[in-house]
């Protein structure tokens, strides 16, 4: 049997991977914890965070048990991740004591003192001061300068060859359903030479694929007019081309279909960028979308998605729905069906809706009973699947260019292709040969064989 992925198709696309902490702290130097909850850019506000402390003479601990204090980064998205966010900052409690809270539900800090009044400090979104503030005062700095020297591309909880870069916080966007834009605020993007010097950098650090993120990664610049600033203009385009000159893959996520996106397909079809879209249509029916307040075009976006693909024919497109909306007919769902069978998405995830305290969409009539959402979400999964299968059939004998995310102590190769994000896309695993290989190179391989989400492979030339 040869190795498979646990890439279950329920996958949570606001999910981050998984921290990663491998130095040891010198002795007698002060050791702070970090829990790193929701989604990307929440991990990299908590790698900003370690940056700093560890400028400041602190290690970081990937344990409670060695660390003098602990940050818990939290999530706010949906009231399952508020609960998971809660019962994280319970064990740090528990296991340690000393917990500092932040990021999104730290916009609601009676709501976690209300739990866990023991806390020492909360701070929101992106406040980086207060959470440094909040540090010094629990466990005081002590840095020797002969020994904390910190490596010009910070603190990375990513593994070294890939890393998020964060373009913008906030959303202009009103959609019912979210509270984000209440939390991280109006759209705020960055110069876009401040994001070319810290890609510059990275890759300049070996890293190999730059994750683009943001919360609309389509609107980047549009609140700063598209300023140009030291030779870069703020707006998608340029900045993607700009991007494509560093030679590292760019991957672009939260990409919102409006009508200049077509722009970024001569991009894709020249190799500038991946040919990968990460785009949040969330439904298909317009008078669900009407509820959702988001834009009701459904029909136009088949076309967008045709001429795409007429331009760059190996482009993959990845898509997160919401199934029982409040008002959700069978008959809207149905055709939420007809149009994924249309689009043909390569990559799909799924979201039961859930209430999320605060969010204009708890009022509206008609909620979906929980016996019904699961219903759907088992049918919509199951039209994901077979579509997924099939897609990943017809690249059987292709020969793809991957890159090595890791590699067991049995030789086995995890690695991704031009269509796979870490983490929330399938894998292709090389299963001998790979001795010549190591995490991080960019290697051709030929595919023999194909599952539900993932591929398997042989090096090229092996």
């Amino acid at each position: 049997m040869r190795r498979m992925s646990q890439n279950p198709p329920n996958l949570r696309p606001d999910l981050a991977p998984r921290a990663r902490f491998d130095e040891a702290p010198r002795p007698g130097q002060p050791t702070i914890g970090m829990v790193s909850l929701g989604c990307p850019k929440a991990l990299v506000d908590s790698e900003r965070i370690l940056t700093r402390l560890r400028a400041e003479g602190y290690q970081i601990s990937p344990d409670y048990a060695g660390a003098d204090a602990v940050i818990v980064n939290t999530c706010g998205f949906l009231d399952s991740a508020k609960a998971e966010s809660l019962d994280a900052i319970g064990e740090a409690l528990v296991e340690n004591g000393k917990v500092i809270v932040t990021g999104c539900l730290g916009a609601e800090p009676d709501y976690i003192r209300e739990h866990h009044p023991n806390i020492l400090a909360v701070t929101g979104p992106h406040q980086y001061e207060q959470v440094l503030d909040s540090v010094h005062k629990a466990v005081p700095p002590s840095p020797d300068p002969f020994v904390d020297l910190l490596p010009a591309s910070g603190v990375k909880l990513t593994p070294r060859h890939y890393s998020y870069l964060k373009i913008s916080e906030g959303c202009n966007h009103k959609c019912k359903f979210c509270i984000i834009p209440d939390m991280r605020g109006k759209l705020a993007s960055r110069p876009a030479h401040a994001v070319m010097r810290e890609a510059e950098k990275l890759v300049d650090a070996g890293v190999k694929e730059l994750l683009v993120i943001s919360q609309d990664t389509s609107a980047y610049g549009v609140d700063i007019k598209h300023a140009e600033d030291r030779g870069h203009r703020a707006h998608i385009t340029d900045l993607a081309r700009d991007l494509g000159s560093l030679g590292a893959w760019v991957r672009l996520h939260y990409v919102y279909p409006y009508p200049h996106v077509r722009n970024l397909i001569p991009l894709m079809a020249e190799g500038l960028i991946l040919p990968y879209l990460d785009i949040p249509f969330q439904h298909a029916h317009p008078d669900t979308l009407k509820r959702m307040a988001r834009p009701a075009a459904a029909a136009k976006t088949l076309d967008e998605i045709a001429a795409w693909r007429a331009d760059c024919p190996d482009i993959t497109l990845r898509s997160t729905f919401i199934v029982g909306y409040p008002g959700e007919t069978e008959e809207e769902f149905e055709t939420l069906l007809d149009w994924l069978d249309e689009a043909q998405l390569d990559r799909v995830g799924c979201f039961q809706y859930e209430n999320v305290d605060g969010a204009r969409s708890n009022d509206l009539p008609d909620h979906v009973p929980t016996e019904v959402k699961q219903e759907r979400w088992d049918r919509f999964m199951e039209k994901a699947q077979a579509i997924s299968e099939a897609k990943l059939q017809a690249k059987v004998g292709k020969t793809l260019e991957v890159i090595v995310d890791d590699i067991d102590e049995d030789g086995i190769a995890t690695c991704r292709t031009w269509a796979d994000a870490p983490e929330i896309d399938g894998n292709l695993f090389i299963d001998e040969g790979t001795e010549g290989l190591s995490v991080g190179d960019i290697a051709k391989v030929e595919v023999d064989e194909a599952g539900e989400y993932d591929l398997w492979g042989v090096l090229k030339g092996q």
